[in-house]
């Protein structure tokens, strides 16, 4: 029986922080580069121990089986402008040696008939302990803002419902998950120049062009 729980989540912090280190680290390469960024921002976060407890039971999770079949003790987000952007950053994942991806989950092409999408990924990472390397699963979430505006509103609804919605509601809420795919699909056809526009924004900013040179309107990392 676990007794320490902050002993036992301990290597999972250590695995979301240092993996939102590297993929905001993947961000700024892109920017030195002065390419286009597929990461608009990253989130991460471990599952609270009662969350934990409450799944181990809705799913029929022993103790000592929980590092195996709970993924998503240790969880990422990577946030993107577009949808294409988030197969590029898919691909970067796949190509990285410093882990290895066991899982793959496509609710973008293939959503959900709650109307959820994203796309997701669960890898096996290791962190070093003074004990020695311990390998985790972690859970990462790739999606547009759209779909993460939705995918927190659906979240937060369920709260209240516990999965049992109104009819009504789980129509509209389907219906707004087509609008909002409707809405990244729109984006993505007027990609280039929404990008140039950008770039442009960016060279004035730095030129001293912006009437808001010495303000912040930059999304930051730490964004939730």
């Amino acid at each position: 029986m676990i007794e320490d729980w902050k002993h036992f989540l301990l290597p999972y912090q250590q695995a979301v922080d240092e993996l939102k280190i590297k993929f905001r680290g993947m961000r700024k390469q892109f920017q030195d580069l002065n390419q286009h960024a597929p990461i608009e921002f990253v989130t991460g976060r471990v599952k609270p121990v009662d969350s934990i407890k409450e799944k181990m039971i809705r799913r029929h999770v022993e103790e000592d089986r929980l590092e195996q079949d709970l993924q998503d003790i240790a969880g990422l987000r990577i946030m993107c402008q577009f949808v294409e952007d988030i197969y590029q950053v898919v691909d970067l994942l796949r190509k990285r040696t410093d882990m290895t991806i066991l899982e793959e989950r496509d609710y973008i092409t293939n959503a959900k008939s709650s109307g959820y999408r994203s796309y997701h990924l669960v890898i096996e990472y290791p962190v070093y302990l003074v004990t020695g390397e311990k390998k985790l699963l972690v859970e990462i979430q790739v999606r547009t803002l759209a779909m993460n505006f939705w995918a927190t509103i659906e979240h937060s609804l369920n709260y209240k419902y516990q999965d049992d919605f109104p009819e009504d509601l789980s129509e509209r809420l389907q219906r707004a998950g087509e609008a909002a795919f409707k809405l990244d699909t729109e984006m993505s056809e007027i990609r280039e120049e929404i990008q140039e526009a950008q770039n442009l924004f960016s060279y004035g900013k730095k030129d001293g062009w912006s009437n808001f040179e010495n303000q912040d309107h930059e999304r930051t990392d730490d964004t939730p």
